[in-house]
C-alpha cells in the first residue's frame, strides 16, 4: 500500500485538492464538474472538516450527502482521498464531553468555536474518533472511487489537562519502570523535586520559575507517542474494512509537536502540507527544504504533497500572494523531489468561515482569473509527467534532524535564548541548495554511510548511540561538519562531563569544548580568515585537529574557531560560532568540493534548480526550474515532457522536465 498504488489507480501523478461541496449548492457542483475536467483534477480530498454533517448527533450517522458527491466525482473521473473528520469535533460533542476540551499550560480551558478543540488523551474523544473512522471505512472501504484514506488533519494539538496528566504518568511508568529511575533521569535531587508516588507527577504546567528540563522533554516525547497512538487507532479501524493506503498530512517543517521519524514509519504513504514564508528564491528554497524533508521521512518510498496554497505566503502577521508562475514552479519543485503529485487546499475558495481568505485553486474571482489559468496550466503539466510515477531521488548530502534535539532547545534556563533549532537546519539546506546539490535529512542514529557529506547544524542533545554513529561515519570515510553547541547534553538532558560534545564525537572531531560564551544580541565577531560570526562562541582546545580559523577578540583571541580533523579515512569539521550567510555558504562550498559532491547538472547558473528522478529500470529525468529573470541555455538539449519538444533553453521563470538527459 504505497503512493505508487495511488498513481496506478489514478493513471498518473495526483492533481487536485480538498473539496468541500457541502459549502455550496447544485449549480456550483455542476460548474465544479466542468472546471475540474478543464484543470485535469484527478484526486479530491473529502470530509476533512465534515464531522457535524456526518454525525449530526452522537451515534447517528448521515452519509447520504457524501454518497451523492462521491458518486458524482467518480462519474466525473475524479478519485477520492477520504478523510476522517476528527480534527474538528462538532458542537454537540464538546457540550456532551466538556472534559475533552484542551487545557493550556496556564490552566486555561479552551472552548468550542475553532478547529482542534479536543484533548487527544481524552477517552471520550478517542472513542468517538475510532467510531466514526470505522463507520466511514465500513461504508466506503471498497468503493471504486476511493484511492486513499486521510486520517485527521495536521496532528499537533497538545493539552495539559488531567486526562493528559494521567496518560503522561502511564507513559512514564512504561519508559522508566520505577520512580527511582525517573528521579535519576530528571535530576530531581535539584530543587527538592524528588517524587515518591506516580500521582505526584504532573505535566510541565505554568509554574514559578524554570521547569524541569527532563520533564519538559519527556512531555514532548509523550505527546509524540500519544499522537501516533491516536492515529494508529483510526488507521487500524479503517484497515478492518479497507485495503486502500492510509495516511495523515504532516504539517512541516516547523511543527514542534511530532516525532516525525517514528510517525512516518506508521504511514502507508507519507503526505504533508507546505506553505512558504517568502516569495522568489527564498520561497523556492523553502519549498525545497520542505520537500526534501518529506522525501527523507518516506525513507525511499514515494510521498505526496497533500496541501499547498495557490497564492498563500505567510509573511509574519499578513498573508501575501505568490508571484505569477509560482503555482507551476512550486508544484514541480515538490514533484522533482519525489512527490507523486501536487494537491492544494482547497479546490474552491470559501465565501464564509474562518478561512474565507485562504487561497484556492478556484478563487473568489472565478475561472476567468490568473490563478485558475495557472492552475489549469499546472494540471496539464502534471498530467504530462505520469511516467515519473514511482521514480526516486538520491542525495549525496544529509542534514541531521532529531526531534529530541529540537525539544531540548525548548527547555527553560539555557545559556542563550538564541539557540534556535530550525534556523540552522534551514541555513545548511539553503547553502547546499544554492550550490545546486540535492539534500536528504537523516536522524543521527541512521545509517549515514551512503552520504559523502553530513551536516549537523543543531544537535544540542545527542544520544550516546548517535555520537558513536557519527564517530563511525567519519572513521569510515565520511566528511562531517558539526556546528556550535553540539552534544552538550545526553538524551536524559544531563550535561556531558569532561568537555563537550559527547566523547565519541570529540574523538572524531579532535577537539574538546571547555566553555561556552554566548554573544550579545547585536555582537558580531571577525575570525582570522576574514569570516564573521554571531550568536555564540566557544573556548575549545584541539586534540588532534588543525585550526583553520581562529578568534580575534577578547579572551578567545588566537583560540580555534573552525577546525578539521583527519580521523580514520574521513574528516571531522567543527564550527564553534554562527557564520554570516555568505561566509557559511563559502564554507559549505569548500566542504562539498572536498567531499567530491558535484551539482546535479554542472554548468547551470545560480537560481536554476535541477533535481534528478530515477526509475528502477535506470530511466532518468531532470526537472529544471528557472527562478531567474534571464533565458538560460541548456548544457545538453533534450526532450521536454512538458512541451513534447526538444528543449534548448529555459525562458525566464520557465520549467522543463528532460527525459534521458545526462545518460
Amino acid at each position: 500500500m504505497t503512493a505508487r498504488s495511488i498513481t496506478d489507480r489514478l493513471g498518473g501523478l495526483a492533481f487536485g485538492g480538498d473539496y468541500n461541496p457541502e459549502q455550496w449548492d447544485e449549480p456550483v457542483w455542476k460548474e465544479d464538474d466542468e472546471l475540474m475536467r478543464r484543470a485535469r483534477v484527478n484526486l479530491a480530498t473529502m470530509g476533512v472538516f465534515s464531522w457535524a454533517l456526518l454525525e449530526p448527533e452522537e451515534g447517528r450517522y448521515d452519509f447520504t450527502w457524501l454518497d451523492a458527491h462521491i458518486e458524482r466525482l467518480h462519474a466525473n473521473g475524479v478519485a477520492v482521498d477520504l478523510a476522517t473528520p476528527t480534527a474538528s469535533p462538532p458542537p454537540w460533542f464538546t457540550l456532551a464531553h466538556p472534559d475533552a476540551l484542551a487545557v493550556q499550560a496556564d490552566g486555561t480551558r479552551l472552548v468550542h468555536g475553532s478547529r482542534d478543540t479536543y484533548c487527544l488523551a481524552s477517552p471520550a474523544y478517542r472513542s468517538a474518533a475510532r467510531r466514526i473512522a470505522s463507520a466511514l471505512a465500513e461504508r466506503y472501504g471498497d468503493h471504486p472511487a476511493l484511492a486513499l484514506w486521510h486520517v485527521h488533519n495536521e496532528y499537533g494539538t497538545l493539552c495539559w489537562c488531567d486526562h493528559a496528566a494521567a496518560a503522561f504518568r502511564v507513559w512514564l511508568r512504561a519508559r522508566y519502570g520505577s520512580l527511582d529511575a525517573l528521579n535519576d533521569a530528571w535530576g530531581t535531587a535539584f530543587w527538592s523535586q524528588r517524587y515518591t508516588s506516580w500521582e505526584q507527577i504532573l505535566p510541565p504546567r505554568a509554574t514559578q520559575y524554570h521547569k524541569n528540563p527532563g520533564q519538559t522533554v519527556d512531555f514532548h516525547r509523550f505527546w509524540g507517542d500519544e499522537i501516533i497512538a491516536a492515529y494508529c487507532e483510526q488507521r487500524d479501524a479503517i484497515r478492518e474494512h479497507s485495503d486502500r493506503p492510509v495516511t495523515t498530512n504532516l504539517m512541516l517543517p516547523y511543527d514542534l509537536r511530532l516525532n516525525v521519524w517514528a510517525f512516518a514509519r506508521e504511514l502507508d504513504v507519507v503526505s504533508s502540507d507546505q506553505y512558504p514564508d517568502a516569495n522568489g528564491l527564498d520561497g523556492a528554497a523553502h519549498a525545497a527544504f520542505y520537500a526534501d524533508r518529506s522525501r527523507s521521512l518516506a525513507g525511499g518510498r514515494p510521498w505526496l504533497l497533500m496541501e499547498q496554497g495557490t497564492s498563500t505566503v505567510y509573511d509574519g502577521d499578513q498573508v501575501i500572494g505568490k508571484e505569477p508562475g509560482d503555482v507551476l514552479r512550486h508544484s514541480l519543485g515538490h514533484i522533482a523531489r519525489g512527490s507523486e503529485g501536487a494537491l492544494f487546499f482547497q479546490w474552491r475558495q470559501s465565501r464564509a468561515g474562518a478561512e474565507t481568505w485562504h487561497s484556492a485553486m478556484l478563487p473568489h474571482a472565478g475561472p476567468d482569473s490568473r490563478i485558475f489559468r495557472e492552475v489549469t496550466q499546472t494540471g496539464e503539466a502534471v498530467a504530462a509527467l505520469g511516467e515519473l510515477a514511482g521514480s526516486t531521488v538520491t542525495a549525496q548530502v544529509a542534514v541531521l534532524d532529531d526531534p529530541d534535539a529540537m525539544w531540548a532547545l525548548e527547555v527553560d534556563g539555557l545559556p542563550s535564548s538564541r539557540l534556535d533549532y530550525h534556523a540552522p537546519l534551514v541555513g545548511a539546506h539553503r547553502a547546499v541548495w544554492d550550490a545546486g546539490v540535492t539534500t536528504d535529512f537523516a536522524h543521527p542514529e541512521h545509517d549515514l554511510s551512503g552520504y559523502r557529506l553530513v551536516i549537523a547544524p543543531s544537535l544540542f542533545l545527542l544520544s550516546d548511540k548517535g555520537a558513536e554513529n557519527l564517530r563511525r561515519y567519519v572513521e569510515g570515510g565520511g566528511t562531517l561538519l558539526v556546528q556550535h553547541a553540539a552534544g552538550y547534553v545526553d538524551d536524559r538532558m544531563h550535561a556531558r562531563l569532561g568537555g563537550y560534545p559527547a566523547a565519541p564525537l570529540r574523538e572524531a572531531l579532535g577537539i574538546r569544548v571547555e566553555e561556552h560564551r554566548p554573544l550579545r544580541t547585536e555582537q558580531r565577531i571577525t575570525l582570522s580568515d576574514g569570516s564573521h560570526g554571531a550568536v555564540w562562541s566557544e573556548s575549545l582546545r584541539t586534540e588532534g585537529a588543525e585550526t583553520l580559523a581562529a578568534y580575534t577578540h577578547g579572551m578567545l583571541t588566537d583560540s580555534p574557531a573552525l577546525t578539521r580533523h583527519r580521523f580514520g579515512t574521513g574528516q571531522g569539521w567543527y564550527l564553534s560560532t554562527h557564520l554570516d550567510d555568505a561566509d557559511y555558504a563559502d564554507l559549505l562550498g569548500r566542504l562539498l568540493k572536498e567531499a567530491g559532491v558535484e551539482p546535479e547538472l554542472p554548468g547551470l547558473p545560480a537560481g536554476v534548480e535541477a533535481v534528478t528522478r530515477q526509475a528502477a529500470d535506470g530511466r532518468r529525468w531532470h526537472v529544471l526550474i528557472n527562478h531567474t529573470e534571464d533565458t538560460v541555455p541548456l548544457p545538453d538539449p533534450a526532450h521536454d515532457l512538458l512541451t513534447g519538444t526538444t528543449a534548448h533553453e529555459l525562458p525566464p521563470g520557465g520549467c522543463a522536465v528532460l527525459r534521458g538527459h545526462g545518460h
